[in-house]
C-alpha cells in the first residue's frame, strides 16, 4: 500500500475556519482524514501540506506512522512551529484513520481499548454579569451537564461587555466592577481589544461567590484566565478561588512563564490546567515531571497530532496528571474524534472540552461524535468514524481576515498575551 496524494480541504460550516488533511492511497476507496486546524493561519498550513508534505510522502507506506511522523518533523530542519506542527498533525491523524480502517477497528481499540464508555465534558457558560452566567449554568445543568466553565465577559474580561452600562440589571447579582465603558487609556492609543486586568481579576471572585451557592453542589465549575493576568496576579486569584472548589483553573500563566508555576503551586491548592498554547515538548516536560499542573490541555494538532499526544498522555499518567484536551470550535469534528478516542483509552483521562456541533457541521462531517447527558460518545466505525462530504464542505468557504481578539491590550496600551 502506498500514499498517492496528500491534500488539504478548508471549510467553515459553523463560521470558523477548519483545515482537514486527506491522505489518499493506491487502494481503491481507502483514504484517511486528519485535523490540521490553525484557524488564525489556515492557508499557511494548507500550503505546508500540499507544497512540502505531499511530495515528501508520495509513494511511502502509510502503515509506518512513527517513521513518517519523524520524517515530517525532522525534514524541515527547524521544527516545533505551529504551522508545521498542524500540517504534520493532519497527516498523522489521517494515517491513524487509515490504520483503523485497514484493521476494521476504531482507533481507541488500536491503542488498547476503552477504559470508559464515554467522556465527561464541560460546557461554556458566558454572560455579561453574574446573573446571566448563572442562568446559562442552570440551563446546562438542566440539560444534564456535569461540569460548566464560567466566564463573565470573555477571556480576561471584554470591558464593553461587563460594565455597569451594559450589564443586565439584577437585584441579587453584584454589578461588574470595570471602570467606565472602556478602560482609561492614553490619547491616540494604539488600536486593539482593551481590557482592565485588575477589574477582571476582582470580578471573577464576585462571579463565583454568586454562582457557586446557587447551583447543585455536585456540579463542577471551571474558569479560564487565558493568560490575561500578570503572574503574581494569577497566583493571587488562584488563592482567592480556593473556597469555591473549582474543578480546575485554566491557563493562569503563559508558556514562557514556566518558572512561575513553582511559585503558584506553593501558594495555592486550586487545581491547574495548562497547555493550550504548547507546541514544544520542553514547554510541558517540567510541568508534568514536577507535578506543577493537574491537567494537561494541549491542542492535539498544535503539538503534531495523535502520535505525540499518546506519548504525552502516557507521560502524564506516570506523574498523576490527568488529560483535558483542548476542544473549542476551532477543532474539526475529526480533531474532536481524535480527542475522544484518546479520552476513551487513557486511564488518566480527566475531562473533555466540547462545543455544540451545529447542523451544518454534522452534515459536512457525518459521524461527528454525539453529545448527550454530560458525556461525549464515539461511534464504533473503523478509524475515527468521521467522514467528510467535500461537496458540502465547498459550500462553506473560509474567510481570512486580521484576527482582532488576539490584539489584546492593557489600559495603557501594552499588548498582552491573548
Amino acid at each position: 500500500m502506498k500514499i498517492t496524494r496528500v491534500r488539504s480541504i478548508l471549510t467553515a460550516p459553523d463560521g470558523i475556519a477548519l483545515v482537514v488533511v486527506k491522505v489518499e492511497t493506491d487502494q481503491d476507496g481507502l483514504y484517511g482524514l486528519g485535523c490540521a486546524t490553525f484557524t488564525q493561519r489556515p492557508t499557511l498550513v494548507a500550503r505546508a501540506v500540499e507544497e512540502y508534505l505531499d511530495p515528501l510522502l508520495a509513494g511511502r507506506d502509510p502503515a509506518n506512522i512513527e517513521d513518517l511522523w519523524r520524517l515530517m518533523y525532522l525534514n524541515s530542519y527547524w521544527r516545533n512551529g505551529p504551522v508545521l506542527n498542524n500540517a504534520i498533525s493532519g497527516v498523522d491523524m489521517a494515517l491513524w484513520d487509515i490504520k483503523g480502517k485497514v484493521a476494521g477497528m476504531p482507533v481507541y481499540d488500536l491503542i488498547g481499548g476503552k477504559c470508559r464508555e464515554a467522556a465527561m465534558v464541560y460546557r461554556h457558560a458566558d454572560g455579561r454579569d453574574p446573573q446571566e452566567v448563572l442562568e446559562n449554568v442552570l440551563k446546562y445543568q438542566e440539560q444534564g451537564a456535569l461540569a460548566v466553565r464560567c466566564q463573565m465577559g470573555g477571556y480576561g474580561g471584554r470591558v464593553k461587555e461587563i460594565t455597569r452600562a451594559t450589564a443586565a440589571p439584577s437585584e441579587a447579582a453584584p454589578q461588574a466592577t470595570h471602570r467606565g465603558a472602556t478602560p482609561d487609556r492614553p490619547a491616540s492609543a494604539f488600536p486593539g481589544a482593551y481590557y482592565d486586568p485588575d477589574a477582571y481579576a476582582r470580578s471573577v471572585v464576585a462571579l463565583f461567590d454568586y454562582v457557586r451557592p446557587r447551583v447543585d453542589a455536585g456540579l463542577f465549575l471551571l474558569h479560564d484566565i487565558h493568560e490575561r493576568l500578570a503572574p503574581i496576579d494569577s497566583i493571587r486569584l488562584a488563592r482567592a478561588l480556593e473556597p469555591y472548589r473549582l474543578f480546575f483553573l485554566e491557563d493562569p500563566l503563559a508558556p514562557d512563564q514556566i518558572e512561575w508555576f513553582r511559585r503558584l503551586r506553593e501558594q495555592s491548592a486550586t487545581p491547574i490546567a495548562m497547555g493550550e498554547l504548547h507546541i514544544n515538548p520542553v514547554e510541558w516536560r517540567a510541568l508534568v515531571a514536577e507535578q506543577l499542573i493537574d491537567f494537561v490541555r494541549a491542542h492535539l494538532s498544535a503539538i503534531g497530532g495523535f502520535t505525540p499526544a499518546r506519548k504525552l498522555a502516557a507521560l502524564c499518567e506516570a506523574f498523576g496528571v490527568r488529560t483535558a484536551w483542548h476542544g473549542p470550535g476551532d477543532v474539526s469534528p475529526i480533531g474532536h474524534a481524535a480527542n475522544l478516542h484518546l479520552d476513551l483509552a487513557s486511564p488518566n483521562f480527566g475531562i473533555q472540552e466540547v462545543i455544540r456541533f451545529g447542523e451544518p457541521l454534522r452534515e459536512v462531517f457525518p459521524g461527528t461524535p454525539e453529545l448527550r447527558d454530560g458525556y461525549l460518545w464515539a461511534n464504533d466505525q473503523p478509524g475515527w468514524g468521521v467522514d467528510l462530504n467535500e461537496e458540502l464542505a465547498a459550500k462553506y468557504p473560509i474567510e481570512v481576515t486580521p484576527v482582532l481578539w488576539t490584539q489584546s491590550r492593557w489600559p495603557d496600551g501594552t499588548l498582552w498575551t491573548p
